[in-house]
């Protein structure tokens, strides 16, 4: 164990989004927040988005970011535009050279997907390399017990969030619960970052069929859980 920080999680371009929903094919953007943090877990860029998603926001995604359809239709600007100028942000980050980290990374970057297919916006060839904390955090530390959530896993990683479920703040939180991950497992993370993203792809397969198979044998035989990784399949 070490804790110096890997050259690799030293700049990290963070993404998060708040939604109507969590349905990635049917459900739209609210608010997003793409971010680059320093070695220190600084940020040193900031972009952030409020969109008017052109559905109305239901009540329990409200009552999730706060952000109302009269809020959104009032000061958001168009989804068309909005999508657009996230996608190409997060485009120029990875020409940047800066790894993309995303909690949960195939909810946020498979709703980005079907939105920017929507808008008739170009996804970048490939989206990568990524990084989610929730992968490693399961494949680092598999046998703790609690939720996973990034609440919870930034509370016993040490990392304040301002306010849970505001795109900014658990964009950044996520981002300084990766390095901390990163410092605390620095001797058994890959540290390239193209063999770290591939390893996520192997162990995101491998976490998704253990807990399938325990969802069959406990509660449902037919439960399916989707492996996919860094976008969920279909």
């Amino acid at each position: 164990m070490t804790a110096q920080l890997p050259l690799w999680a030293a700049n990290l371009a963070v993404f998060d989004t708040e939604t109507t929903g969590i349905d990635i094919s049917e459900d739209r953007i609210v608010s997003a927040t793409i971010a680059l943090l320093g070695p220190g877990g600084e940020v040193t860029e900031r972009y952030d988005w409020l969109l008017d998603p052109g559905i109305e926001i239901p009540e329990a995604a409200m009552r999730v970011h706060g952000i109302t359809t009269e809020i959104a239709r009032a000061t958001g600007i168009s989804a068309a535009v909005g999508v657009q100028q996230i996608v190409a942000q997060l485009a120029e980050m990875m020409e940047r050279g800066y790894p993309v980290v995303a909690y949960n990374a195939p909810y946020d970057l498979s709703l980005l997907s079907a939105e920017a297919a929507r808008h008739g916006v170009s996804l970048p060839a490939a989206i990568a390399p990524v990084i989610d904390p929730l992968i490693l955090d399961k494949q680092f530390d598999r046998y703790r017990k609690g939720k996973r959530t990034l609440v919870a896993v930034a509370a016993h990683h040490g990392v304040e969030i301002g306010n849970a479920h505001d795109a900014g703040d658990d964009a950044i939180a996520s981002g300084r619960v990766l390095q901390a991950i990163a410092r605390k497992y620095a001797d058994v993370i890959p540290d390239d970052l193209d063999a770290l993203h591939t390893s996520q792809v192997r162990w995101a397969a491998q976490q998704a069929a253990s807990f399938q198979e325990y969802m069959r044998r406990v509660r449902d035989p037919n439960f399916v859980a989707d492996g996919a990784w860094p976008l969920r399949a279909g």
